[in-house]
């Protein structure tokens, strides 16, 4: 009785043990990281951290693979427990009348259980291990799962581990495509791993296969003519490289936890093929000029998946460029690109129209000296021109009216997430590139930007906004998030498409203005960034369809001379927008907005005065923009020649007009590039003006400046050179300085001025009478 309970016990603990003997994970090899397209093509993959070629399990074990790798290992794996007692057995019998090993007799199931115990020696006990693991795991698993276990990780040889690497390595095609003559050469290799290697044992390699293949036509699986042609197939010559697309991409994935995974991407296989194809093409062209990077993201507006993804170039020489960097996530110095967000703003408040006449004139502000790329003025010129463009004068001055304390919130609230300082840190500069932007997030925000444009009339009524639509772009597909609908988000509609119709007037690159009427081309809202110092080059364009991004520099950030974001970024834009459909532009959002008559001067609303007007559909918000203040009434005599008024000339002898008129420093600059600029008739010499007119104004220094002037290099204080413009370029200006004379000047109203440090005081008198004082402070290095 005694023995019986504890023949009882023992019987339990060896139940227990046999049942926990199998944990639900057999391996702890570490995995390659995967990273496949949208459609499952292989775009890249790591070496795994043990030096392997193991891919992740595989999801299915192709059918040809199958059915070889069990009529060669395991005829009966479908039907026995585990161990197979005929095979065994016949494998007994072999071994003693040969006296030595020549057949093993294990199953797929043991041969399972002998790869997850790793190198443990081939004894009789441990055949006997393998048996009882071997029947637990037929318990645990299904034939199936076991057969995908031992097809991922299999030997099949040098540092090839699974059939899927293997697949790549010795045929550089997915196992889905696998050829009869494939699957059976794969089938006899982890029998035998060693004879994969280049030059050894080829011919031997060759007899197991065509063997096999003979056992599959026998078995009816194949047929005669199919068995034939297998045969013909000449066996690999040596290990393949596997595909190398979208790798920067890998390596974020790997970064952002996805390390030992297979992952699904958006990405397109085709179109990332064609930008790898494009970027390369165009490097070979930029590193004649010592420019050796270059970045692209495409982008699906509708979804934000990146379609196509090349983080750098691929640098083929010895030396290294930089090229493992991935300037996609590479924070940057942003240039202009961040200017279709404000202009978006301030047409959104109804500050400004679309062909609103900004000031282009020198600028100081609390030492910040914004210039233009082409270090001119234009005096005054339109927003979209300002715009297509890219001057930078006009972008500060609606900087400062905007605030840019507003705009850092503004580009916060849509996508940039790398304003990690405070306003102030950036001030006015933020619009010129005084930020970093990523070309991720700046791409993303150009297309959230398209997609609150699209999804505007999807939600009829008066919420028509939904604020989630700005979002980072994706590489992994995702479900949108739930639509709340709001009556306004951060930009409306209706600005961003007069933005995007701005944007889709800037001339190409290499191309006369007549692009625009070829039925070919495509209608692409696009802006180019150049950073200071010639470092970066930008272009973003976008569609209702797609968004492409590209970069291109140094990733050391060495300027090169002509490294702007029109010469070198975006031909690459336009190359890649060359390989997309082109689809839909963007449906103007009519319902808010309005037609109404503008100033063609000015491009403001009509005032009383405008001679020349034009229709033009413009924001709701626009309609209490302020109206034409550059057109005012005139009063001239019959002749046209004099201004008068009636203190000196009767009423009717007094003639009206209505005459567009700049202030004085807009027009000094305006009227040399618009020869159809008329300046205003000076007043008749016996017509006193009626009050002092603003005839003149000072370029530089402004009101009240605080100014710098260095010494000399023989120690001497040097000089500082004051600029005034006059509206009668035949005028004489008298020049003052703390009430002393110090000369006069004729046509160019330019003059260098001794002064001491401390206040100051500048009075200019032109020959008419009009007086202009300024005062400023000047300091100095001693």
């Amino acid at each position: 009785m005694k023995n019986w309970k504890y023949g009882r016990y023992v019987f339990l603990l060896l139940a227990v043990g046999y049942y926990f003997c199998v944990s639900d994970s057999l391996f702890d090899d570490p995995y390659s990281t995967i990273l496949e397209s949208r459609k499952g093509e292989l775009l890249s993959a790591t070496i795994a951290a043990d030096g392997q070629w193991r891919f992740p399990i595989i999801d299915s074990v192709p059918e040809k693979f199958a059915k070889a790798v069990t009529q060669f290992e395991d005829k009966r794996f479908y039907y026995h427990p585990g161990v197979d007692v005929l095979s065994m057995s016949r494998a007994f019998k072999d071994n003693v009348t040969a006296g030595h090993v020549v057949s093993g007799g294990s199953t797929i199931t043991m041969q399972l259980v002998r790869l997850s115990r790793k190198g443990k020696s081939r004894t009789v006990w441990e055949k006997f291990i393998e048996i009882i693991l071997a029947t637990r795991i037929e318990l645990h698993y299904s034939k199936d799962e076991i057969l995908k276990l031992y097809s991922s990780h299999a030997p099949f040889g040098g540092n090839v581990v699974g059939i899927e690497s293997a697949c790549w390595r010795y045929f550089g095609r997915d196992p889905s495509t696998l050829s009869w003559s494939e699957a059976a050469l794969l089938a006899v290799l982890p029998n035998a791993p060693s004879l994969i290697h280049p030059g050894r044992n080829r011919q031997l390699l060759l007899a197991k296969r065509n063997a096999l293949l003979d056992k599959l036509r026998d078995n009816n699986s194949i047929d005669s003519l199919t068995s034939a042609l297998a045969k013909e197939e000449s066996i690999p010559e040596k290990p393949q490289p596997l595909p190398r697309y979208a790798r920067h991409l890998l390596t974020r994935v790997m970064k952002e936890g996805k390390s030992q995974q297979k992952v699904i991407s958006t990405i397109d296989y085709d179109l990332q093929l064609r930008a790898e194809q494009i970027i390369d093409d165009h490097h070979q062209i930029l590193k004649g000029n010592q420019i050796f990077n270059a970045a692209t993201i495409v982008l699906d507006v509708a979804s934000g998946e990146v379609l196509a993804y090349v983080g750098n170039t691929n640098v083929t020489d010895r030396k290294s460029h930089g090229d493992e960097v991935d300037v996609i996530r590479s924070p940057r110095s942003t240039g202009s690109i961040l200017k279709p967000f404000l202009y978006a703003a301030m047409i959104d408040e109804g500050k400004i129209l679309p062909k609103t006449l900004l000031p282009d004139v020198p600028t100081m502000v609390s030492g910040f000296a914004p210039k233009n790329f082409s270090n001119d003025y234009d005096g005054a010129v339109a927003a979209d021109k300002a715009l297509i463009r890219s001057l930078n004068v006009p972008a500060v001055q609606l900087l400062m009216e905007y605030r840019y304390e507003k705009f850092h919130s503004l580009l916060q609230h849509v996508g940039m997430t790398t304003l990690l300082n405070d306003p102030d840190h950036y001030g006015l500069s933020l619009i010129l590139g005084g930020a970093e932007g990523t070309l991720w997030d700046i791409s993303g925000m150009y297309g959230s930007m398209a997609r609150t444009l699209n999804h505007y009339f999807e939600h009829p009524g008066k919420n028509r906004y939904d604020r989630s639509d700005y979002f980072s772009p994706t590489y992994i597909q995702s479900s949108k998030v739930k639509v709340t609908l709001e009556e306004n988000s951060w930009v409306s509609a209706s600005s961003i498409y007069q933005v995007f119709q701005m944007l889709k007037e800037v001339y190409r690159p290499g191309e006369q203005t007549g692009w625009k009427y070829f039925s070919s081309s495509k209608k692409i809202a696009w802006k180019t960034g150049t950073s200071f110092g010639f470092r970066d080059g930008w272009a973003v364009g976008v569609t209702g369809d797609y968004v492409v991004g590209v970069w291109v520099g140094n990733a050391d950030g060495e300027g090169r001379p002509g490294l702007t974001g029109t010469e070198t970024a975006a031909p690459i834009m336009f190359d890649i927008f060359s390989q997309l459909p082109a689809k839909k532009w963007f449906q103007p959002p009519l319902p808010e907005m309005t037609e109404i008559e503008v100033c063609t001067k000015s491009g403001m609303r009509k005032g009383d005065h405008c001679d020349e007007v034009e229709n033009v559909w413009v924001c709701n918000s626009s309609l209490e923009s302020a109206s034409c203040k550059y057109h005012r009434l005139v009063h001239l005599s019959m002749d046209s020649e004099y201004r008068v008024h009636t203190d000196c000339e009767s009423v009717t002898r007094i003639k009206d007009a209505s005459w567009f008129v700049l202030p004085p420093v807009e027009e000094y600059y305006y009227r040399s590039k618009n020869l159809s600029y008329h300046t205003l008739p000076p007043y008749r010499p016996d017509c006193q003006p009626p009050s002092l007119s603003s005839s003149m104004d000072l370029i530089y220094p402004k009101e009240h400046a605080k100014i710098f002037i260095p010494h000399e290099l023989d120690g001497s204080l040097g000089k500082l050179v004051v600029e005034v413009a006059h509206r009668n370029p035949k005028a004489i200006i008298y020049w003052h300085l703390d009430d002393e004379y110090i000369g006069l000047t004729q046509h160019t109203h330019r003059s260098p001025l001794q002064a001491s440090a401390g206040m100051h005081r500048l009075t200019l008198v032109d020959d008419v009478g009009d007086t202009l004082e300024r005062t400023f402070e000047v300091s100095s290095s001693r």
